[in-house]
């Protein structure tokens, strides 16, 4: 599911004359944010854009149509959250990196026009080194890992892959994620079994290549998960700047299910049944969180290790036109928490991701 580091909220205070448009900062644990206040008679859709300063890259966003050119970066309204009523407010949120400092944006315009007043964050400095000091025992931590963390967006960089722990969901109980290397790492968790995700912690690689120029694309994993829980082992990958998702099931525990455009009194309802492809059997499932499409595939037996044709996967959705010659980003594996029977340990044993 989605990864959080940084949340901007846009609130549009409509009176009846129009006036200035007002930055303040907004209290955030860790995300980049301000807040709008826009006055007019109405905001039937919305434009707000911004520049970066250090490099900065937005990755991934939601609630709104988030592009970038150069330092530029310019967030529409989804198609639902354009018109704003009086007192009304409109929210995004979006994901981005950075190397070195990460200073906010120095203004903002909204419908073209410059918000005035000052632009402030207490964004957090992200973990990119390893722990100084061996984790406490009794933690499930093991004492040879070299970067521990318990922040809700820590992240650690190592060997091309990005790890996160990826706190994004309400209700969310303690999380602590570790590290050998980018890709043998775990988390010890303890979410509460309740309804939606709390967490994703995962390990992530940007490949940025169209569909047709890969030959291929290619992963293996090695798993160790609880034996109880609400939790799936799963791919996330991005396409097309992140309208479109694809999750892929490799094991499922508990009561989570994928998103689908139907359901009955099973749960969701499959569009595809045991489609062989990418050296396994799955469930295909296509729907929409609101926010972009979401294709699932669910293995039809679970399984902690395996090899995945990845490319076979992302082209058969090509063959029924779910999508096109789509731009593949961000290549995402880890485990999608709902609820933890008390404290659970969740590794990932090794991974791999080849493609060419």
């Amino acid at each position: 599911m989605r990864k959080r580091h940084l949340a901007l909220s846009v609130a549009a205070a409509v009176a009846v004359t129009t006036t200035g448009v007002t930055v303040v900062a907004l209290p955030a644990s860790a995300a980049a944010g301000c807040r709008v206040a826009y006055s007019v008679a109405r905001v039937s859709a919305w434009t707000l854009t911004w520049s970066y300063a250090a490099g900065q890259q937005v990755t991934q966003a939601w609630n709104a149509t988030v592009t970038q050119s150069g330092s530029q970066v310019t967030a529409r309204n989804a198609g639902y959250n354009g018109s704003i009523a009086t007192n009304g407010t409109a929210s995004f949120g979006f994901n981005g990196s950075w190397t070195g400092s990460n200073p906010v944006p120095a203004s903002f315009n909204l419908n073209g026009t410059a918000c005035t007043g000052s632009v402030s964050t207490t964004s957090p400095t992200p973990s990119r080194t390893p722990s100084s000091s061996p984790p406490p025992s009794g933690t499930g931590v093991p004492s040879d890992a070299v970067w521990v963390a318990s922040g809700q967006w820590d992240t650690w960089t190592n060997g091309g892959f990005t790890v996160r722990n990826n706190i994004w969901g309400s209700g969310a109980g303690p999380q602590t994620i570790w590290a050998r290397t980018g890709t043998n790492w775990g988390v010890v968790a303890q979410h509460p079994r309740t309804s939606g995700v709390k967490a994703y912690p995962h390990t992530s690689k940007i490949l940025n290549r169209t569909l047709s120029s890969l030959g291929s694309l290619r992963s293996s994993f090695n798993v160790t998960v609880a034996s109880d829980g609400d939790y799936a082992t799963a791919y996330d990958i991005w396409a097309n700047n992140y309208a479109y998702e694809v999750m892929i099931w490799c094991n499922q525990n508990g009561a989570v299910g994928p998103i689908a455009e139907s359901y009955d009194a099973n749960g969701a309802v499959p569009n595809a049944r045991n489609v062989s492809v990418g050296g396994h059997t799955w469930n295909v499932y296509r729907g929409s969180n609101g926010s972009n499409a979401v294709f699932s595939f669910v293995r039809t037996s679970k399984t902690n290790a395996g090899t995945i044709d990845v490319l076979a996967v992302l082209n058969w959705l090509r063959t029924q036109n779910w999508w096109g010659d789509v731009n593949v980003g961000d290549v995402q594996f880890g485990f999608e928490l709902t609820g933890t029977a008390g404290r659970a340990n969740f590794t990932t044993n090794s991974y791999s991701l080849d493609y060419s």
